[in-house]
């Protein structure tokens, strides 16, 4: 850390402080560790706003996504963060998280498996456990729907093949798009995930309801079933 950066922001030059940096040079010019130091306000008496912040986003390995998955809790641990911080934190990233989910409202129909994780990247990418949701198409590819059908652990949750069908029967849908999160960044499908996808396509198959695709998301990317030639 340099050493100019552990001082009190007070005594930096006036054009480096961030909140006067973002008047005057624009808030695109801030280091991610700067924007956070404006939202937490200050530091402790011996590291700046700006400095710890960096050594939150350096425990999150510099990845906003990560830091996103932090709890209340997880963020009280540093010294000089309380709840107050660690409350404005986590809002401030959960409004990101809402704004991006707001930018991807206008796709009204599904193209590509691009589509699919852009529409619930927001959703489950941020979130440490796992869930199961379903997207509802109609004929044409245009979303009627969408439902969460389960939420599980860290590291599975269970979906009912004839819940899922019976909510694409409710809505009408001719189509159907399985999608889950693997919060560990691994994108693998399991076992379980494709034994599911199989029943799944089966059980909809005779009600004259297609199962188009699976789409496990992560943080890092997604893993399509049909891109990949596995339904």
């Amino acid at each position: 850390m340099p050493k100019e950066e552990s001082k009190s922001i007070k005594t930096w030059n006036e054009d480096e402080r961030p909140r006067e940096k973002l008047v005057l040079k624009g808030k695109e010019t801030l280091t991610d560790a700067e924007l956070l130091g404006i939202l937490i306000g200050s530091g402790t008496p011996q590291i700046s706003a700006v400095a710890l912040c960096a050594e939150i986003l350096e425990f999150a390995n510099n990845d906003l996504s990560v830091l996103g998955k932090l709890s209340v809790t997880d963020l009280c641990k540093f010294k000089g963060i309380g709840p107050a911080k660690a409350i404005t934190i986590v809002a401030a990233l959960e409004i990101g998280r809402r704004r991006k989910s707001e930018n991807v409202q206008k796709i009204k129909k599904i193209g590509s498996s691009r589509d699919v994780y852009n529409i619930f990247l927001a959703l489950l990418a941020d979130i440490p456990h796992e869930e199961f949701w379903v997207l509802f198409l109609n004929q044409a590819n245009k979303i009627i729907g969408k439902e969460k059908i389960s939420s599980g652990g860290v590291s599975s949750t269970i979906a009912d093949k004839r819940m899922i069908v019976k909510s694409a029967l409710e809505r009408l849908a001719t189509g159907i798009i399985l999608v889950h999160n693997h919060p560990s960044g691994n994108l693998k499908p399991s076992q379980s995930d494709i034994d599911l996808t199989n029943k799944t396509k089966a059980a909809a198959k005779l009600l004259d309801i297609l199962v188009l695709d699976h789409i496990i998301v992560s943080s890092s990317g997604y893993y399509s079933f049909a891109d990949e030639g596995m339904i």
